[in-house]
C-alpha cells in the first residue's frame, strides 16, 4: 500500500494519508522529498483540513473514523497514548505501568506498539519519550523522522534542550 489519498505539507517532514472506504487506514510521515498531493476523496480532503489545522494549532480537535486495527496490546498502548495531553510527556515505562501485565510485558514491547501507531498526530506517540531522553520514533533512531518527533514536541510547547549534542525531554 504506498499510494496516498493526500500528502500534505509540515515544516519538518510530509504527511501522507492513506484511506479504505469509509475509514483513514494510515497517517504516515514522509521525507519532504515526497510530492505533495492534493486530497482525493471526502474523507482525504477532511483528514488532510484537519491534519493542517493541528499544524497551525496544536489544541485543533480531530473526529477521524479510524479504521480499528492492532493486537490487544498495540490498541491498549495506543489508548494510553491518546490520553497523554498536549504538552506532556510519559515514558515506555509509565506506558508499560499503566496496562494491564498480562498483556504488557515491558517497556520494550510498549515502544514496539508506539512505533506500529498507524495513526501519529491523531494517536500523539511523538509524546512517549525514554526515561533518559528523546527516544526513537516509528522505529528508527536518527534521521528525518526523529527531526519530526522533535518538530512535533517542541509544536506542542514542549521544553527541548540542547546538551552535549543531544536532546532531552522537559516533562511538562
Amino acid at each position: 500500500m504506498t499510494a496516498y489519498a493526500a500528502v500534505v505539507e509540515f515544516p519538518a517532514m510530509h504527511v501522507g494519508i492513506r484511506v479504505a472506504g469509509d475509514f483513514l487506514a494510515a497517517i504516515v510521515f514522509l521525507p519532504r522529498s515526497t510530492p505533495l498531493r492534493a486530497p482525493r476523496g471526502a474523507l482525504a480532503e477532511r483528514a488532510a483540513r484537519q491534519i493542517e489545522r493541528y499544524r497551525d494549532d496544536p489544541d485543533a480537535p480531530f473526529d477521524l473514523p479510524l479504521q480499528r486495527t492492532g493486537s490487544p496490546l498495540q490498541r491498549a498502548v495506543w489508548e494510553q497514548i491518546s490520553a497523554i495531553p498536549r504538552g506532556r510527556t510519559r515514558t515506555y515505562g509509565e506506558l508499560t505501568a499503566a496496562i494491564d501485565p498480562a498483556i504488557a510485558a515491558n517497556p520494550r514491547t510498549v515502544g514496539q506498539a508506539c512505533g506500529d501507531n498507524p495513526f501519529p498526530i491523531v494517536v500523539p506517540c511523538h509524546r512517549v519519550v525514554a526515561a533518559d531522553g528523546l527516544g526513537g520514533f516509528a522505529h528508527h533512531g536518527s534521521g528525518y523522522l526523529i527531526e519530526t518527533k522533535t518538530w512535533l514536541l517542541r509544536h506542542e510547547c514542549l521544553p527541548l534542550e540542547e546538551e552535549a549534542g543531544s536532546l532531552w525531554h522537559g516533562k511538562a
